[in-house]
């Protein structure tokens, strides 16, 4: 038996007063973010070492501080102590607009009859669309707010974890090729053709956008417009996210082993005209969903190197078809001669290869 962790959100009502408190959260924590970056970079500019400094310092000049949860900043200067190491690894990463978090000390968190109890704010009514298991000890809770102004909770739990010791059935080892217009091609010959809910509503979304356009910037009819794009956005992630959910929970129950290749798919919606494709299909969040769901299983998710040559790899004979190009979606091998479908041959070849690699 061994400790692991569990996530679960839960959609949040707060009342006026509720909300205006969530509201203080997070200008307190935006502010201290900043101020706190600021002094870190000062510091390092004047000396080049690095400034340790926590909330505490800042509360004696802004005392309105000490009105919100302490854990929230606390938990703000972790997040930008980690985000301040990797900054010249990756300088994409940041701080959520809207958003804190506070850990659980002695029962200060709570969920209980459709509640959810915080420090300093008290019950919130919660929806709980599902149950956390006993014996699942709550550790802390992010709360946070859509664009569309919905709050929500997300929970982490820690539970012990008993998962199964199998020995994979290689019988039972799938290959996923990451495809535009299908989403992927497995080795079985099956493609997954994920609806495309952003292309499907590209019209509306488009002409609520216009309207917006033409409004006052920042006026009362532009941020109820404003609120009506974000909840068009918030539906097709959530309708995405949650064909992907059960599509890799049908996948991870009818496999043992399944393996996928190590694509940067930031990287190719910049480089191959393929941006709105790719970021549609959000293949990444679909592995990650793979990774977890495949672990507490006991069984394999399997990544091949994102430089293997899986589409250019005759899988009868083992040439490699350098000329190959994107747009080859058939090809015939010069060496044995076999007419390939692309996918589907990348596919297997993922297969393959991550077998030797389980063997290995």
């Amino acid at each position: 038996m061994s400790k692991a962790n569990k996530a679960y959100k839960f959609r949040l009502y707060p009342n006026d007063e509720q909300a205006l408190y969530f509201a203080n959260c997070f200008g307190c924590v935006r502010f201290i973010w900043n101020k706190m970056l600021g002094d870190k970079i000062a510091y390092y500019e004047e000396t080049g070492e690095m400034l340790k400094v926590t909330p505490a310092r800042y509360k004696t000049d802004f005392p309105w501080l000490k009105d919100i949860d302490s854990l929230a900043l606390a938990n703000a200067q972790m997040n930008l102590d980690k985000a301040y190491k990797n900054f010249f690894r990756d300088k994409s990463i940041g701080f959520p607009r809207k958003a804190y978090t506070t850990n659980n000390q002695n029962g200060t968190v709570q969920v209980k009859d459709g509640k959810l109890k915080l420090p300093k704010i008290g019950w919130i009514k919660i929806k709980l669309h599902r149950q956390i298991p006993d014996g699942y000890q709550i550790k802390s809770v992010t709360i946070s707010q859509e664009p569309s102004g919905k709050y929500y909770a997300s929970i982490l739990t820690e539970y012990e974890s008993d998962i199964p010791d199998i020995t994979p059935d290689e019988n039972t080892a799938l290959g996923l090729d990451y495809s535009s217009p299908h989403f992927y091609v497995d080795s079985d010959g099956e493609s997954a053709d994920m609806p495309r809910w952003f292309r499907e509503t590209q019209k509306k979304l488009a002409k609520e956008q216009r309207k917006l356009s033409h409004m006052k910037v920042k006026g009362a009819n532009w941020r109820k417009q404003k609120i009506r794009v974000a909840k068009i956005h918030e539906k097709i992630r959530n309708q995405r996210k949650d064909w992907q959910h059960k599509r890799s929970r049908e996948l991870v129950n009818a496999h043992d082993i399944i393996c996928v290749e190590d694509i940067d798919y930031k990287g190719m919606a910049q480089s191959l005209k393929l941006g709105k494709a790719t970021n549609d299909n959000a293949f990444g969040q679909f592995r990650a969903f793979l990774s977890y769901k495949i672990a507490e299983q006991g069984k394999r998710l399997i990544t091949i190197d994102k430089w293997y040559p899986s589409s250019k790899l005759c899988r009868h004979c083992g040439n490699v078809n350098k000329d190959l190009t994107l747009n080859d979606r058939t090809w015939v091998c010069p060496c044995c001669g076999e007419t390939i479908e692309r996918d589907i041959n990348a596919a297997i070849n993922i297969k393959n290869a991550g077998l030797a690699m389980l063997s290995a």
